[in-house]
């Protein structure tokens, strides 16, 4: 007995029936590009670790903007570098914060571009660690989970203040979510949404990260707070436990190894989800690149596109505005 052939490459012949057939879709509207700013003027700090990214002085920063705007990108996300780090990361909450003065340029140069900024201590802290020390289990140092809520509040008003779009907590803080947006509402910003980091992994994939926002901690790691690798189900709980307190957009990172948290979150929950394409998930590719094992272009935009294909609505990623040109043809 035979058997018909399934002819299944009817509809990969040319470009235009694969075009026309194709399941998942990526634009430059599903991009946001993180920017790193610092105090000074005339900074455009090259990245060693993350090649093409740098650390901005705020006239730049708005130079970079505009590039960015001019490319297609919809949003940016802002990680500040302060003038002088203390234990409280007061730095991140101070009315001239660093990156308060970025969303005030930016938004009056580029109204129509989406500002979000990052909500978390870590690059403000001189011990690098994502909220206020105090003594954890059997007396060791870590972070006093409550204590940091009230500061992670002060911060997201600051910047809404200051006329962010958005505000982004990225600490993992029990209850963060909650406060946050307990301060904005108080403070007069119940339309200021918050797009939670709700399932980030204590990853080994942020290390060039850590050289631009150059925040790495001075003791310890941050296990005691950022979720255990193997575990997906705690995942679940996060976001759900975030979006109970307000989160409006929840977010995994970083992107390609939790890929199954991604699908996961999309078919769990009807809020927009958001993946964070890491430091570390980006420099692989951009050494390889360098080294001719691999096509650049082709690579990014088939992690970006697999990203979509797991089910996030919006993608961080230091390919933004390449991707946003790439795309456009």
């Amino acid at each position: 007995m035979s058997y018909p052939i399934v002819r299944m490459r009817r509809l990969r012949q040319s470009a235009v029936l694969r075009r026309m057939v194709r399941e998942t879709s990526l634009s430059a509207d599903d991009l946001i590009m993180p920017l790193f700013v610092r105090p000074g003027q005339g900074i455009k700090k090259a990245i060693a670790s993350m090649p093409g990214n740098f650390q901005f002085s705020v006239d730049t920063l708005v130079e970079e903007a505009r590039s960015l705007v001019d490319a297609g990108v919809p949003a940016v996300i802002l990680f500040g570098i302060p003038e002088a780090k203390d234990a409280h990361g007061s730095g991140a909450y101070a009315e001239d914060a660093i990156v308060c003065r970025a969303v005030e340029h930016l938004k009056r140069a580029c109204p129509d571009l989406c500002v979000i900024t990052d909500v978390c201590l870590c690059e403000y802290t001189d011990h690098g660690h994502c909220g206020v020390i105090g003594h954890g289990h059997a007396g060791k140092p870590d972070v006093d989970n409550d204590a940091t809520l009230p500061l992670l509040a002060r911060e997201a008003v600051a910047h809404a203040r200051a006329g962010a779009d958005m505000v982004a907590p990225s600490d993992m803080m029990d209850g963060r979510v909650g406060a946050i947006r307990d301060g904005l509402d108080e403070a007069g910003f119940p339309d200021i949404p918050i797009m939670a980091y709700s399932a980030k992994y204590a990853s080994a994939f942020y290390g060039p990260f850590r050289d631009a926002a150059e925040s790495p901690p001075q003791f310890g790691d941050r296990t005691t707070y950022q979720m255990d690798p193997p575990n997906a189900r705690e995942a679940l709980r996060e976001i759900a436990l975030d979006i109970d307190e307000g989160a409006d957009i929840v977010m995994v990172k970083p992107a390609l190894p939790y890929l199954d948290i991604i699908r996961m979150a999309a078919d769990n929950f009807e809020v927009p989800l958001a993946a964070y394409h890491v430091s570390g998930e980006f420099s692989m590719v951009k050494a390889a690149a360098a080294n001719g094992w691999l096509e650049e272009k082709r690579a990014a935009l088939e992690i970006l596109t697999a990203i979509r294909r797991a089910g996030a609505k919006l993608i961080l990623t230091y390919w933004a505005k390449d991707a946003a040109l790439w795309l456009r043809g």
